[in-house]
């Protein structure tokens, strides 16, 4: 089965990504959310996603950290990280990828854009 995990803080903006991304549950996609940086490792290290979508500034272990840590390590490495933040200075995505994230996305974001986006990296072909 496929998966997503989202890692965010704000509970609005968590409902927000699931209620975009839920589309894809018709295709087999099970989508599971996490409200801080320390419980997104533990549930990457219990069934690894394919796609995470990351906050940056999260309590416990922030997103550059989460990103590091599984980018580091030959079991999570391949994990399709986007970073989804409202740190939008060059600086901050610089260092977004260097920790290692594939996508760096400032918010507010595109609900459309990230369902292709999801969808491309999962191999799911949608309807328009």
């Amino acid at each position: 089965m496929k998966r997503i995990l989202i890692a965010e803080d704000e509970s609005h903006l968590r409902f927000l990504l699931e209620q975009t991304l839920e589309d894809l549950t018709d295709h087999g996609v099970e989508i599971e959310s996490v409200e801080n940086g320390q419980l997104a490792l533990e549930s990457i290290a219990i069934s690894k996603p394919d796609i995470l979508f990351l906050d940056v500034m999260m309590p416990l272990v922030n997103g550059f950290e989460v990103c590091e840590t599984i980018k580091g390590n030959d079991a999570t490495k391949d994990i399709f990280v986007i970073m989804l933040t409202a740190k939008g200075q060059e600086i901050d995505r610089i260092r977004g990828e260097s920790a290692g994230a594939n996508l760096y996305l400032t918010k507010p974001f595109d609900p459309y854009e990230i369902v292709k986006i999801a969808a491309r990296h999962l191999d799911i072909t949608l309807q328009d």
